[in-house]
This record gives structure tokens, C-alpha cells and sequence, in this order.
């Protein structure tokens, strides 16, 4: 295994418990030097964050767990081009969205040439009505929308992408784009208030 330059890694702990891997830089520089210690550090501190990232796409685990391994692999495999502008765990987020996106590519079928139409009007939501689920609740019903109207959503809603870069990242027209996000926001708010009336 490559240690850092003066051929000895830090000590994992340093005086009063509190962990050297707790340093950002000093974490990303040692796993660059593929020390193994800080590589698990690094996978324990932000995969657990990653990991619920991801379940907002997918509900089923192995698949998850699929997107996990290889989202760490590429962070890992990247850390030199980390321009240390902006934060970390954000470059990392954006790494995750990344790999999620990447597989829905490839395991969506793709409508290149279909033009989408019936649009929904823009939909909006009664923030009341939302605002009475939990995170939870709203992410149950989130999973039950198909494969694009989901990552679209998601992407849109909780990822701040634009419909330009959520076109180009799904291999899609913002229109399209678009027409998934409205759908999406028809769909659920159609399974809310079906919800609320139980």
C-alpha cells in the first residue's frame, strides 16, 4: 500500500480522541496515497449520506448498494481532480447523482425520438397538504413513480438541476424534461391527497 510522502501515514487519532481523518484535507490526501485507512474513513464519513441520496432513487437495496460501490470507487478514483473549491461532501453528492444517472441511461429504455405531449399543466403543490408527511411518507410515494418521472423529480426538486442539465444528463429534451416533472407533480399529488383521505 502507497503511504503519503514522508513514507509513514498519520496516526488515526491524535490527543482528546478526536480523529486526524476529521481534517478534510489531510482525509482526501491520504486516500490519494491509497492509504486503506483512509479510504474507509473517508467510504464511513459519506456514504451513509450517499446512501440515502440514493434511496430517493430507487427503492430496492442491492441496487443501491450496487450505486454505492461504484459511486465510491469513482470518487476515489478522482480525488486528484478535487479543485478544493466549493465543498467536498457537495463534489462528492454531485459524483453520486452522476452514477445514479449513469445507470438509469443504461437500464431505462430509451424514448430518443419520442416526442412527449398531453402535457400536464404545471402542477404545484398545497405546501399544507405536503407539509403534513413526513420525509418518509413523501419518499414511499416518490419510489412509486415510474423510472423518469422519478429521477426527473428528484433531480429537479431535491438536486437543484435545471431542466437543460437534467436533459443532458438523461439523454432527453428539456421538453421532455419537463413533461416528467409535471407528470411527476400530477402523480403525486393525486397519491397525497388519496393519502390524506384515509
Amino acid at each position: 500500500m502507497a503511504l503519503s510522502k514522508n513514507n509513514s501515514a498519520p496516526p488515526s487519532h491524535v490527543g482528546g480522541g478526536v480523529s486526524v481523518w476529521d481534517n478534510t484535507t489531510i482525509l482526501i490526501q491520504e486516500c490519494i496515497a491509497r492509504n486503506r485507512e483512509a479510504q474507509k474513513a473517508l467510504y464511513d464519513k459519506y456514504a451513509p449520506t450517499a446512501y440515502s441520496l440514493i434511496k430517493r432513487y430507487t427503492r430496492h437495496d442491492e441496487l443501491a448498494a450496487e450505486m454505492l460501490n461504484d459511486a465510491f470507487y469513482k470518487v476515489l478514483t478522482k480525488l486528484e481532480q478535487y479543485s478544493h473549491e466549493g465543498s467536498f461532501e457537495g463534489w462528492i453528492r454531485r459524483i453520486v447523482v452522476n452514477t445514479v444517472t449513469d445507470h438509469l441511461r443504461k437500464h431505462i429504455r430509451k424514448r430518443e425520438h419520442e416526442v412527449l405531449t398531453d402535457v400536464p399543466e404545471n402542477v404545484s403543490f398545497d405546501n399544507d397538504i405536503v407539509g403534513g408527511m413526513s420525509y418518509k411518507e413523501l419518499l414511499v410515494l416518490v419510489h412509486e413513480l415510474p423510472d423518469m418521472q422519478r429521477a426527473v423529480f428528484n433531480m429537479y426538486v431535491f438536486e437543484d438541476y435545471k431542466h437543460k442539465e437534467i436533459a443532458e444528463v438523461l439523454d432527453t429534451t428539456e421538453g421532455n424534461s419537463r413533461w416528467y416533472l409535471n407528470d411527476a407533480r400530477k402523480r403525486l399529488k393525486e397519491k397525497i391527497y388519496s393519502v390524506m383521505k384515509r
